[in-house]
């Protein structure tokens, strides 16, 4: 028999200065975190010292401050972190063997990242006077970040594994008719753009394509009855994930698993991707209570699958995105200039003056705080806090949270859930309760 155990959680802790000690409604949203016996959130940044330089792959920004953002997280009442997102490796592997080592120093049981694949795909343990709770971290990369190595690498017998993320890569694959796949084996044989793909086959060093699959570059056309774009979890990496579950299972009362994932499906921003539901479900069914999704930077809907909670995206905790001190040279050649200006300067190129990007989107400084509770391994109580991060403010002021009460958030929240068989219902408190059956 498992004990009842609680969970709070928080999106992307993205923060870049100092926070005041106190500020208003800081108690507020502190003390609701504190409601859970583990306290977990996601740190979207690094902390690179002076040998570190810009990584060529980054994550859209170089993310950077110092380890004093784990002092402020402590305040807050958070006691588990993962930072296996987009921007762990901004600063190269150095940016994040220096990001790991401050996390160890602090005390945060962590998971996602590690000195070798088997660290970063190892639990986080955090014991309690309640029970033992486990974290299983993992972030997709696919469509953000083409290239792939930040994925941690194995030892052999005699080679040190790859620093880098317990990464879920994505098998994605664009399914075509008949008519359409002939019309493109046409336009591949004509224009030769194949060529060095199946030479490396016809020499060996690549696998032969199965039958009704093109390559054209890195997509994947197959053979078909519709047209339509599929995405599935890689197979290693979620057998691997799995795995890390299992072994969670047996060394602690519970075990969540953390995904950063900004892959969606179709044309809108709220939806998560298939392989990011395919995933969830995989985990649930290896044992997790819940999965907590973040990335997007907005909130995506909330699922109960075998009455575990699936967040797709809770959204942002805190977000100064714009009030990085430096940042390397190619993030100054991407908007054509040099770091003769200030970095401030990119992100006024960036939006054109603040009128586009990711803070003019009132929805992205919109979130929630999940509160869990689980008895025996059953979910019975979930509530939801809305927070907001000052869109009404400046700029400069934008991303410190406050308590989101009488916004909309939860109500904008039940309503993108609902599809998914969730409701939601916001007490008099101004929190929302999710009906579990």
């Amino acid at each position: 028999m498992r004990p009842k155990m609680s969970i709070t959680a928080a999106g992307d802790f993205l923060r870049q200065r100092r926070l005041p000690e106190r500020y208003d409604g800081f108690e507020e949203i502190r003390d609701f975190i504190m409601r859970g016996d583990a306290r977990f959130f996601n740190l979207e940044t690094s902390f690179p010292d002076e040998t570190c330089f810009g990584d060529r792959h980054y994550g859209g920004s170089y993310l950077r401050t110092d380890a004093s953002a784990l002092e402020d997280a402590r305040r807050f009442g958070f006691n588990m972190l993962s930072f296996a997102n987009n921007h762990t490796m901004d600063y190269s592997f150095n940016g994040l063997l220096c990001t790991l080592r401050a996390v160890e120093q602090s005390g945060f049981p962590s998971s996602g990242v590690g000195r070798n694949l088997d660290e970063a795909s190892a639990p986080g343990y955090l014991d309690t006077p309640s029970g033992c709770a486990a974290v299983v971290a993992t972030a997709s990369y696919g469509n953000v970040l083409e290239d792939t190595s930040r994925l941690a690498g194995k030892q052999s017998r005699r080679v040190p594994g790859r620093p880098g993320v317990n990464e879920l890569r994505i098998d994605d694959r664009v399914v075509v008719t008949k008519e359409e796949f002939e019309t493109l084996q046409g336009i591949v044989a004509k224009s030769h753009v194949n060529a060095q793909q199946d030479i490396c086959r016809a020499e060996g060093f690549a696998p032969p394509l199965p039958e009704g699959v093109l390559p054209l570059q890195q997509t994947l056309f197959v053979l078909g009855d519709d047209t339509h774009y599929e995405t599935h979890p890689n197979k290693a990496d979620m057998d691997r994930i799995v795995k890390s579950i299992e072994a969670a299972r047996i060394c602690g009362d519970y075990v969540f698993v953390s995904i950063h994932s900004h892959e969606e499906s179709g044309s809108s921003k709220e939806t998560p991707a298939q392989f990011v539901t395919e995933f969830a479900h995989r985990c649930i069914d290896a044992g997790a209570c819940a999965v907590i999704g973040h990335g997007p930077h907005i909130l995506r809907p909330l699922e109960i699958y075998k009455g575990c909670p699936i967040f797709y995206s809770v959204g942002n905790f805190l977000f100064q995105c714009e009030l990085t001190a430096c940042t390397a040279e190619d993030e100054y050649e991407k908007y054509g200039m040099t770091s003769d200006e200030a970095v401030i300067m990119t992100y006024e190129k960036r939006t054109a003056g603040h009128t586009r990007g990711l803070l003019s989107d009132k929805r992205v400084l919109e979130a929630v705080i999940p509160y869990i509770e689980v008895d025996n391994d059953k979910v019975t109580a979930i509530e939801l806090m809305p927070i907001e991060l000052g869109f009404e403010l400046e700029n400069w002021q934008k991303g410190v949270p406050r308590p989101g009460y009488g916004r909309g958030i939860l109500e904008r929240y039940a309503e993108m859930s609902l599809p998914y068989g969730t409701r939601i219902v916001i007490g008099e408190d101004g929190n929302g309760r999710v009906e579990l059956a």
